[in-house]
């Protein structure tokens, strides 16, 4: 009977296979473990009624709603995407750093970009492979079909970077109030400018650490694609 116990375990594992609505997964799961341990419907309704109130803070991040609204409407995200592309004649590196600064402050006003498919490759993929072409005047075929690999690497690297790093800038973001939640359940003393004051530095380290590393690679591509340049002006 203990392992029956369990069963919530593969009914979500179930709901996840057949994409089944996640709240609705998770909830049955939750009454039915609790049924077979003995609980009544009651008692289970009165621990997820709890659970959300002690909880409670997560659901205010639909109140910054509206304004994320707002600055979406009036184009914030268009204009970053411009900000970029305006940049001429830059590196591979210096473009990379500039979309991870801006991913970063996009994260203070919980913008979401796009990601990976509706950002990243569409628009900064094309734009660091572009800026090698234009750096070096060189042809798709004169370019290494391994650096052509590190380049869409590199490009959603710093999406990564940037994503994971800059999303606890924001003092009404999901994952700072379900940590604060989380403390003060603990009856840890804590709020949500506290840990984002706690993640800015992370943030800015991350960016310097980044930036050089961007430094370090343009590096490589000059030392690799400078001598293929000075050989095709003979």
């Amino acid at each position: 009977m203990e392992w029956l116990k369990l069963i919530g375990i593969l009914i979500i594992v179930l709901g996840f296979v057949f994409k089944i609505d996640t709240i609705a997964v998770i909830l049955i799961a939750a009454v039915v473990t609790g049924l077979v341990s003995g609980l009544d419907f009651y008692a289970i309704l009165d621990t997820l009624g709890k659970a959300f109130v002690d909880n409670r803070l997560v659901t205010l991040f639909i109140l910054t709603l509206p304004m994320v609204g707002l600055i979406e409407r009036f184009g914030l995200k268009t204009q970053a995407s411009n900000l970029i592309g305006k940049v001429n004649r830059v590196t591979s590196g210096r473009l990379m750093t500039i979309y991870i600064f801006i991913r970063e402050l996009a994260g203070v006003a919980s913008i979401r970009i796009g990601g990976h498919p509706q950002f990243v490759r569409p628009l900064i993929n094309p734009m660091v492979q572009g800026a090698l072409k234009t750096r070096y005047n060189l042809k798709d075929e004169e370019i290494d079909a391994k650096d052509v690999e590190k380049l869409k690497a590199q490009a959603s690297a710093m999406e990564n970077y940037g994503n994971f790093f800059g999303q606890n800038l924001f003092v009404g973001a999901a994952g700072v109030l379900l940590m604060v939640g989380t403390f003060q359940s603990l009856d840890i003393d804590v709020d949500a400018v506290s840990l984002v004051v706690a993640s800015l530095p992370i943030a800015i380290i991350v960016f310097v650490i980044v930036w050089i590393k961007n430094i370090r690679f343009d590096k490589y591509l000059d030392k690799k694609y400078r001598v293929k340049q000075v050989n095709k002006d003979e």
